[in-house]
């Protein structure tokens, strides 16, 4: 299997991470292995535990770490990583990695459903599992597609466009992914096509609806965090503003001690925090990577470390 993966950040993620080479460390997004590999090199006597729910990952991650005796790949969303690492009798770890939203493989793989430049089937399904695109987009109403588009892509025509869908699919089912980009097309102004292509975002705000995103993103910061040990580090790539609003959200509470209300002289909940920020500022990529891998230039990376 052809699975093409370029690691966004890698060095920059690797300097986040502190690697303790006898250390326990979990690649939550594994992907195409590409950070994984150079977390595996940095371990002598440690472990690292490899995490994705979608099987083509899963099988090109085994094929490449499989010379990795120190690495174990499991297919399983990262939501339930507590549990999955309790199964081999880990219950702390030293540092985590998520590389958030939707691989190059997925997006360049027109079977999946998630490009709109190609035909094939809406589904958008990373791990192939539950409602797929074509479910949401046949089934909602006009007024739950909207708020979709709306609050998951930022979409500013997202009524017309829903109206449109909503009256197509009187017609016959919406089957496929350029028949949903045609409907988007037709729904904005002309100014707007000639931008950039308008189904971007819609088809951005279905991806993330379909695999809740951002409830698992947030999810899974809360449970890699409960998961580090002390100085044990969680450092995240995220790839558009909803993903790092959610991030620098929970970040901030997980770095925030005092609990009283704002107009309080003085604390007396006595709470001090548990972590600390690494990347107080969030690290982008260099110009020359971006040249390199021009996916690469919306990336973000945020790290924080749970204080010993």
């Amino acid at each position: 299997m052809n699975f093409e993966h370029i690691p966004v950040l890698r060095d920059e993620c690797i300097a986040a991470l502190n690697i303790d080479p006898a250390g326990t460390y979990a690649d939550l997004t594994v992907g195409g292995a590409g950070h994984a590999l150079k977390i595996a090199e940095r371990l002598k006597t440690g472990r690292l535990f490899c995490f994705d729910k979608d099987a083509d990952a899963v099988a090109a991650a085994t094929e490449r770490l499989k010379a990795c005796g120190n690495v174990t790949v499991i297919q399983s969303d990262f939501v339930d990583m507590k549990a999955r690492l309790a199964e081999y009798g880990v219950t702390e770890i030293n540092g985590a990695l998520m590389d958030i939203g939707v691989s190059s493989h997925q997006l360049d793989t027109p079977s999946r459903g998630f490009s709109y430049n190609s035909d094939a089937p809406l589904d958008m399904r990373m791990s192939g599992e539950g409602i797929g695109a074509r479910e949401i987009i046949n089934t909602y109403s006009a007024e739950e597609l909207a708020k979709i588009f709306r609050e998951y892509g930022e979409e500013a025509f997202a009524w017309q466009i829903a109206k449109n869908i909503v009256r197509a699919r009187e017609e016959a089912p919406i089957e496929t992914t350029l028949e949903l980009a045609e409907i988007i097309a037709r729904s904005v102004p002309a100014k707007a096509r000639r931008n950039k292509n308008p189904a971007k975002r819609v088809f951005q705000a279905v991806r993330i609806a379909v695999n809740d995103e951002l409830g698992r993103l947030s999810t899974g910061i809360d449970e890699a965090a409960g998961l580090l040990a002390p100085k044990g580090r969680l450092a995240i790539i995220t790839f558009h503003s909803l993903e790092a609003r959610t991030v620098r959200q929970k970040f901030g509470s997980l770095t925030s001690g005092c609990t009283c209300p704002p107009d309080f002289p003085v604390c007396v909940c006595g709470k001090t925090p548990l972590f600390r920020y690494v990347t107080k500022k969030p690290i982008e990529p260099s110009a020359e990577e971006i040249e390199s891998n021009r996916r690469s230039k919306s990336a973000k990376l945020f790290a924080l470390e749970k204080i010993d």
